[in-house]
């Protein structure tokens, strides 16, 4: 049976990455969070680099290097070997990410990275432009949505377990500038692929998530649609 990458694109907040967990966790392949690595390159630049500034971005993605670990606390990711986890989901991080995704030459370093942890296929990867840039030729896309006020209150339950509080109306007003960046950037936009299943994610549980997936990947993958 062959192997497949399975793309799983959305807005923020909709359920990606706990969804894309839980998948790759049944399936045993490699996940890969896109938006950790934006996360991670914005948390970079922010220490005294001009994001106007060509050169600067230039040099400064040289020195970054992102990678992936499993550690007691599950998948952390490593910015130049040090665990950036708690850094990257901050507030500060997330009103910046989207204006970072939308310089180009951040944009093309980090497809080259994720197309490089692709080669071997076997992996679920979550983002923005995972099924139309990242690999357009994905075996299986998933879209998924889900409403604004449960977006909401997940992202404010993600944060009250960091210890943070932060009043709803504000999460509220990040999500809709993320996702009025995210889907009019000229850079690869978020959009829904044209073979992507389109999955509403507002009402299900983690358990329903994960059985709809897993199967919609199995029939896929039985079928031989690779």
């Amino acid at each position: 049976m062959s192997e497949i990458i399975i793309a799983i694109d959305g807005y923020s907040s909709c359920g990606k990455s706990t969804l894309a967990r839980a998948l790759a966790a049944e399936l045993t392949y490699v996940y890969i969070d896109s938006g950790a690595m934006y996360r991670a390159v914005t948390l970079f630049l922010e220490h005294g680099i001009r994001m106007d500034h060509k050169p600067s971005v230039d040099a400064a993605l040289e020195q970054i290097h992102i990678d992936f670990q499993y550690g007691q606390e599950g998948l952390v990711t490593l910015l130049n070997g040090e665990n950036v986890e708690e850094g990257i989901r901050s507030m500060a991080v997330a009103a910046k990410v989207s204006p970072v995704a939308t310089i180009p030459e951040v944009r093309r370093a980090l497809v080259r990275q994720q197309q490089a942890l692709g080669r071997g296929k076997q992996i679920v990867m979550d983002g923005r432009d995972i099924g139309t840039v990242v690999f357009p030729h994905a075996e299986l896309k998933i879209f998924l949505t889900a409403s604004l006020e449960e977006r909401v209150r997940r992202r404010s339950l993600q944060l009250l377990r960091k210890g943070l509080s932060v009043p709803d109306e504000e999460i509220r007003k990040n999500l809709l500038e993320r996702d009025y960046i995210d889907s009019t950037r000229s850079d690869s936009p978020l959009m829904k692929a044209p073979d992507a299943v389109v999955l509403d994610n507002t009402n299900l549980t983690e358990e329903e998530q994960l059985l709809v997936t897993v199967i919609l990947a199995l029939t896929r993958k039985r079928r031989s649609i690779v």
